[in-house]
Formats: C-alpha cells, sequence, structure tokens
C-alpha cells in the first residue's frame, strides 16, 4: 500500500494534481475537504470537537486502506489547526500496517498563488477564497509548512501543468496505470 500525501499552500493545486493522478492510476482521492465539509455542517473550524472528529476521520481512512492493502491519494493543507505531529501519526499508522507513505510537496510563487485564490473553482468545496485572508494567515501557514516532514518530490506548479505532474508522480513512485489496478 502506497498513500500518496500531497499537501501544500492554498491554491497549489493539490486536488487537481491529485485528480490527475487518479485518472493516471485508477487510485482513489481521499480530499481533506471531504472530511472538513462534512464536520463544517455541524461544527465551527477549529472547534476542538471538530479538530479532534477531522483527525480521527483522516486516520480511519488511512488505516481502512492500509489493513486492505489499498493504496490511496491524500490532499492536505498544513495550518495552525491540525494537531502537531500529525503527519507523523500518518506515518506510524501506514507502515504498521506495511504499507508507506510518499510525500509529494506542491510549491508556487505568491504571485501566482494570490492570481489563483479567488478561482471559483475553489468554491466546489470550502475552500480559502479571500485574498486579505490568505494574506492575514500566510506567515501561520508557513511555519506549519515548516514542521512537515522532508518531501520525497517537490513539483513547483507555477511551472508544471497538473497532468504532467500527475504523470511525474506516477513515475517517482512506480504507481501502476489505471488499467492496472484492481
Amino acid at each position: 500500500m502506497k498513500l500518496v500525501f500531497i499537501w501544500g499552500p492554498a491554491a497549489s493545486g493539490k486536488l487537481t494534481v491529485a485528480r490527475e493522478l487518479a485518472k493516471l492510476t485508477g487510485l482513489p482521492v481521499f480530499h481533506n475537504h471531504l472530511v472538513v465539509d462534512a464536520l463544517l455542517e455541524r461544527l465551527p473550524f477549529g472547534d476542538p470537537e471538530f479538530v479532534r472528529l477531522r483527525e480521527a476521520m483522516w486516520m480511519a481512512g488511512f488505516e481502512t486502506a492500509a489493513t486492505a492493502g489499498s493504496s490511496l491519494i491524500f490532499t492536505f493543507a498544513p495550518e495552525p489547526t491540525v494537531v502537531e505531529g500529525f503527519p507523523d501519526r500518518v506515518i506510524e499508522l501506514v507502515e504498521g500496517e506495511g504499507g508507506e507513505v510518499k510525500f509529494v510537496r506542491l510549491q508556487l510563487s505568491v504571485g501566482e498563488q494570490e492570481r489563483r485564490i479567488a478561482n471559483d473553482n475553489r468554491k466546489e468545496f470550502r475552500k480559502l477564497t479571500s485574498l486579505d485572508l490568505l494574506r492575514e494567515l500566510r506567515p501561520a501557514f508557513d511555519r506549519c509548512e515548516a514542521d512537515m516532514p522532508a518531501a520525497d518530490l517537490v513539483i513547483d506548479t507555477d511551472e508544471m501543468a497538473p497532468d504532467t505532474a500527475a504523470q511525474r508522480i506516477a513515475a517517482a513512485f512506480d504507481l501502476p496505470a489505471a488499467s492496472a489496478v484492481t
């Protein structure tokens, strides 16, 4: 089992790249907003119960995939409400089931991030769309990114199209083609 853990700042293209990788490999995408948006129906973002349940649900998804030996693509944006050590707990869980976690860091320039932040496609999920809020939160986001494990692969999404990024990820981690996934 391989967990392709795609992380990066807001508007770096995590979901777009993950979807391209899913098309290429046939692996399912466990997009972090699937859990976040479900919890936002009942709890405010950052509420202690929101934080606890979000991680529990993410970890249950990883555990289910790992125990079944099913590879998975996960998207994640490091931010202050995530409990410190989350990536380490993910590694421990997945490796404990004989799997491996491959960290892919997406990066982009500040100018490109600010250009993308208000794109309409970001409204599909309750993603950050306010340029003012992005600018206000950027220092905290940067601190959280610094605590992430070393990336196995770094992709600059200013320079690389999503389909090309997906091909690079698949090649780097020897992921099967979609027709080979059962």
